[in-house]
């Protein structure tokens, strides 16, 4: 089932912890997702303008797991904006934060990133960020 005509879009990896969450969560409420795997699909580059847009490149960008502790130094440094973290990003898709989680309403579109249940009502409600 659709709910309340939104189109739910998953984009994660299948086998990140918290996106097993998130999806189990989508399950539980008899939802109907897609999921789009970063490591089988890529990353959406035509999203990533808009996603950067919804909620920053500081909030996409995941600095406490492991691909970016990975990164060296002068890489981390690099990444100073929207066109930096978007190079990265298509370049080491496991440096985005997990699930990010794409809602399309007749209202618009709304992104939230992580297992934030508590703010998802909202994105099945049309409701934009607060």
């Amino acid at each position: 089932m659709r709910s309340m005509n939104t189109a739910i879009t998953v984009y994660g990896i299948p086998n990140c912890d918290t996106v097993k969450k998130s999806r189990a969560w989508f399950a539980e409420q008899g939802l109907d997702i897609q999921f789009h795997d970063f490591k089988k699909q890529g990353v959406p580059t035509e999203l990533l303008p808009g996603w950067l847009k919804a909620v920053g490149w500081q909030k996409l960008i995941n600095r406490q797991g492991t691909t970016w502790r990975k990164l060296d130094a002068a890489t981390q440094a690099s990444v100073q904006d929207d066109a930096s973290a978007s190079a990265l990003m298509q370049q080491q898709p496991s440096v985005i934060k997990r699930p990010v989680v794409q809602w399309q309403h007749a209202q618009g579109t709304h992104v939230t990133v992580g297992f934030v249940p508590e703010q998802w009502p909202a994105g099945l409600n049309g409701a934009s960020k607060g």
